[in-house]
C-alpha cells in the first residue's frame, strides 16, 4: 500500500492518493514534445492539482487543475515534482 505524503512534504505527482492536493514545483521531462504538451494543458509551476480518481489497475490517474479534469499516465506523473498542501 502506498504511504500518504503529509502536508508540506515534497514528492512526485504519482505519489499522491485520492483527495490530496499539491502545488507543482517543477517539471523534469527529457521529451520536449511531452513537456510542451503538459505546459499547454496548464501544468505549470505553482498550479494546484488534486487527485480525483485512480483507475482500477492504477494507471491512468484523473487529476483536477484550473477548473477542469485531466487523465495522466503514472510514467508522466513521475516527472512532476509537487509539494502537498492538503
Amino acid at each position: 500500500m502506498q504511504q500518504k505524503l503529509q502536508i508540506g512534504e515534497s514528492g512526485h505527482l504519482s505519489d499522491l492518493i485520492i483527495g490530496q492536493k499539491a502545488k507543482v514545483m517543477a517539471l523534469h521531462n527529457e521529451n520536449k514534445a511531452l513537456r510542451r504538451r503538459l505546459l499547454d494543458m496548464g501544468i505549470t509551476k505553482d498550479v494546484v492539482i488534486s487527485v480525483k480518481k485512480i483507475a482500477p489497475m492504477g494507471d491512468p490517474v484523473d487529476i483536477e487543475l484550473r477548473g477542469y479534469e485531466l487523465c495522466l499516465r503514472l510514467s508522466d506523473m513521475q516527472n512532476i515534482d509537487v509539494e502537498v498542501i492538503e
